[in-house]
C-alpha cells in the first residue's frame, strides 16, 4: 500500500499597506514660467524662454561665435499666464533674439555596411554640425 505523505507548508504572512515602507513622492518637474516662445529652425521647433541655451542645426551663411542671430519664424508667444498668441502659421513682427555661443560638431556616428562571404565592407563616419545659442529676448 501507498503511504500518505504529509507536507507542511508555511503560511504567508499577510502584509498590509501600513506595514510597507511608504513611497516618497517624486517632485514634479519644474515648469518653465514667465515669457516663452516656440520658433522653427532647421526643420524642428523649439520652446524657449529668455536665458535658455540650446543646440540647433547649423544655419547657412557666414557666422562666428558672438554673432547676434534673429529668428522670425515664431509660431507661438506666451507670457506665462493664460495669454498666448498663436500664429497662422507664423506671428508677424515676433522675433527671438539670440547670441551664437559656440559652433561645434557632435560625436562621430559610424555607418558600417557589411555582407558576409562576399568580402564587402564599407565604413563611414559622420559628425553633424551644430550651433549652440543663448536666448537673449523675445519680442
Amino acid at each position: 500500500m501507498a503511504e500518505a505523505k504529509t507536507v507542511k507548508t508555511k503560511a504567508k504572512k499577510a502584509t498590509t499597506v501600513a506595514e510597507k515602507a511608504p513611497k516618497t513622492p517624486r517632485a514634479p518637474k519644474a515648469e518653465k514660467t514667465g515669457e516663452f516662445a516656440i520658433f522653427a529652425t532647421g526643420g524642428k521647433q523649439y520652446r524657449v524662454s529668455p536665458g535658455d541655451s540650446l543646440k540647433i542645426e547649423k544655419i547657412i551663411g557666414e557666422h562666428k561665435e558672438g554673432d547676434k542671430i534673429v529668428f522670425d519664424k515664431v509660431l507661438l508667444v506666451g507670457d506665462g499666464s493664460t495669454e498666448a498668441t498663436i500664429g497662422t502659421p507664423y506671428i508677424s513682427g515676433a522675433k527671438v533674439n539670440t547670441t551664437l555661443k559656440k559652433i561645434g560638431r557632435y560625436k562621430t556616428i559610424d555607418v558600417i555596411k557589411y555582407k558576409q562571404k562576399s568580402r564587402y565592407f564599407k565604413k563611414n563616419g559622420h559628425r553633424q554640425p551644430y550651433f549652440e545659442v543663448t536666448i537673449d529676448s523675445i519680442k
